[in-house]
């Protein structure tokens, strides 16, 4: 399947606009999250299961390959992620904020280098509607999915910079009933001094506020606190790295998500605003995610993500130090199935490992 898709199908697919294609892609899984006898059928095919769930901040993962934010925005296709081999999905970035994102066209393939620019600036419909939708399709609670549910929130554009804690919170508080975990996206380059928030003017206020928030409400409802995790850019300095860990280790953050796309350009004729993401960005995710895993003796849990296009690069960033990963340009070049096809994989990497 995974060579029908590179060979015939994706030649085609890639003659059309990335975000058409994208929107396309986002119906047809919908179309097997909604229809019961479908989805079964197809999760029966594609579904992967470890022998032993992965446990990660206290919650199982049937296999280690993860959907990254940013493929289903709006909460539209997540049911279907499991018929496609997905042992997690992360929806969002949302934002408490309706917003449509920067102007079209903002996405923009590479074929040759495998590798895909986004401007896209969180367009999504906002916490509050993608909480209604949340809660049509599972209802108030979590025992109808098959594997864990992360929402990704970040900052409204519009909200100043100064207010972005307040902005954070209005989207974990309208989120918690449905989340197992939270993704803090404070890393995205495409949105207004975003970037700015992963320093210590504004990160302990905005990482404390949340933390707050989430243990007040396991209090007051007699429930687990939901595990909040952080997402990092790749173009941080190792400085930058080691004063943010020092943050998560102060408030008790579950883990780290490295990396989002990058600012990052080895070459000339790709387009310039955006972040890039796919194989070019791999080395340097990589390379964080070891210096992670060092630097916190492997205590502190690290999905990674950012160029992982085929087995071995998820083996190296599960070597460095990784207990998860997660993909979305992989499957822009791989096609649906490629989850599958790595999670069974690494099920095999794992058992035969030394």
């Amino acid at each position: 399947m995974d060579a029908l898709y590179e060979n015939i199908i994706r030649p085609v697919f890639f003659t059309q606009d990335p975000e058409v294609m994208h929107e396309m892609a986002i119906r047809a899984m919908q179309v097997v999250g909604v229809v019961p006898p479908l989805r079964s059928f197809m999760e029966a095919l594609n579904f992967i299961k470890t022998p032993n769930p992965v446990n990660l901040f206290g919650l199982n993962f049937p296999n280690r390959v993860g959907l990254a934010a940013g493929f289903d925005k709006d909460a539209e296709c997540w049911r279907a992620a499991g018929a496609f081999g997905f042992g997690h999905i992360e929806i969002g970035t949302v934002t408490m904020l309706k917003q449509p994102g920067n102007p079209r066209p903002r996405m923009f393939r590479y074929p040759s280098r495998e590798t895909v620019v986004n401007c896209c600036g969180f367009p999504n419909d906002g916490a509050e509607e993608i909480a209604q939708r949340l809660s049509k399709s599972m209802g108030r609670g979590k025992s109808s999915k098959k594997f864990p549910l992360g929402i990704n929130i970040g900052k409204s554009k519009i909200t100043p910079i100064e207010n972005a804690a307040e902005d954070y919170l209005f989207s974990f508080n309208a989120l918690a009933d449905y989340a197992d975990f939270f993704t803090i996206n404070v890393s995205s380059p495409n949105t207004p001094e975003l970037r700015r928030l992963q320093g210590r003017d504004f990160l302990p206020n905005l990482l404390g506020a949340v933390v707050k928030a989430n243990s007040d409400r396991a209090k007051k409802l007699g429930v687990k606190r939901i595990p909040i995790i952080l997402k990092i850019a790749p173009d941080l300095t190792f400085a930058d790295i080691d004063a943010i860990i020092s943050i998560l280790d102060e408030l008790g953050l579950d883990g780290i998500c490295a990396t989002n796309t990058t600012t990052w350009r080895p070459w000339q004729d790709i387009e310039k605003s955006g972040g890039m993401s796919g194989k070019p960005l791999f080395e340097k995710s990589l390379e964080i995610v070891r210096y992670i895993s060092k630097v916190t003796d492997g205590k502190l849990p690290i999905i990674g993500v950012g160029g992982i296009v085929d087995l071995d690069s998820a083996g190296k960033m599960m070597n460095a130090g990784a207990s998860l990963v997660q993909v979305y340009t992989g499957m822009v070049f791989r096609g649906p199935f490629f989850a599958r096809s790595l999670a069974k994989s690494l099920i095999w990497r794992d058992s035969n490992w030394v």
